[in-house]
């Protein structure tokens, strides 16, 4: 999370969304950087409603600051989530997702208990505020980076130039059409959430 006051505005780092990057370069400008531990690096809006918000508020911030983040296309963010899994450096342990396939990291995902390896959260949870609702002004897509990236270099009145940081092992990933259908209905939520983003 990068906060930044005098600009009225907060970046929320969704995971798998190029947060590390934008931190990279966004955070020698910010008011405030969360970067660790992940829980609060990846601060979500319900925990900055209840927590982080009064606190700045307490402090002389702004009321009404902005809000800002990124969706990426479901499919895309499960993709990325189990390709950063594959590393080798999990190898051995519970949330590798070494000797699975994407199809079963799917279908495990889609269980109201999964086990290690797809315990990833959910986009649309992360963004929900307290009232159930989307807790976002400026929401985007992170396929729309030249829009995205626009809005912040108007918004934020700085350069931005973003180099690629904890990225996911590159190779290509396929899912099985019924699975595909299983995930939109029961992940419906999700998709629509993705749709409505700016793109």
């Amino acid at each position: 999370m990068l906060v930044f006051f005098e600009k009225k505005l907060v970046i929320f780092a969704t995971t798998k969304t190029g947060s590390t990057a934008l931190h990279g370069a966004l955070s020698p400008r910010a008011s405030m950087t969360f970067r660790n531990p992940p829980a609060v690096k990846h601060a979500s809006v319900q925990k900055y409603e209840r927590i982080l918000k009064p606190t700045f508020e307490e402090l002389g911030a702004p009321q009404d600051m902005e809000t800002f983040a990124l969706i990426r296309h479901p499919v895309e963010w499960l993709s990325s989530w189990f390709r950063y899994r594959c590393r080798d450096q999990l190898i051995g342990k519970p949330n590798s997702t070494r000797d699975v396939t994407f199809n079963e990291f799917v279908v495990e995902y889609m269980k109201d208990l999964p086990r290690s390896f797809a315990d990833i959260g959910s986009q649309s949870k992360f963004l929900t505020g307290l009232d159930d609702e989307l807790g976002i002004d400026h929401l985007y897509q992170y396929e729309a980076e030249k829009r995205y990236l626009q809005f912040l270099r108007d918004r934020l009145d700085v350069p931005i130039d973003t180099k690629r940081r904890n990225v996911s092992p590159d190779f290509e990933v396929t899912i099985d059409p019924g699975i595909r259908r299983d995930l939109e209905a029961l992940h419906r939520v999700e998709f629509d959430l993705w749709h409505i983003a700016q793109h």
